[in-house]
């Protein structure tokens, strides 16, 4: 088997009208995108009916959102690694100046439903 493997600065996109999201790596089981935010966009809420999602800030600040009969709030910054569970609603919002890059690697399949 080849290494697979990807380079995080060497990928970075913005888009004007959504989160920029980029594959590095993905196999049958696992994937893992990067995430690169203009100031102020946020992913939306929605969740992953059947696989959990772990997030690491690479970049910047913002804010994560988890609600479970409950909204929840975290703020994150470089070094945050939090869990977004299967099947439970979750978002990921700029801070506000537009250097938010996170991470995330998710369990597959996993699909995915918008709120």
């Amino acid at each position: 088997m080849a290494i697979q493997n990807g380079d995080i600065n060497a990928s970075k996109q913005l888009q004007d009208d959504a989160v920029a999201k980029v594959t590095i790596i993905k196999t049958d089981a696992l994937t893992m995108d990067v995430y690169y935010f203009k100031a102020g966009q946020q992913l939306g809420y929605h969740r992953h009916p059947t696989g959990d999602q772990i997030f690491t800030v690479i970049e910047g600040e913002g804010t994560f959102y988890l609600d479970d009969s409950g909204e929840e709030t975290l703020q994150v910054k470089p070094g945050a690694t939090f869990l977004a569970p299967a099947n439970v609603w979750h978002d990921l919002k700029d801070g506000g100046n537009g250097s938010l890059v996170a991470q995330q690697v998710t369990q597959q399949p996993s699909g995915m439903e918008k709120r």
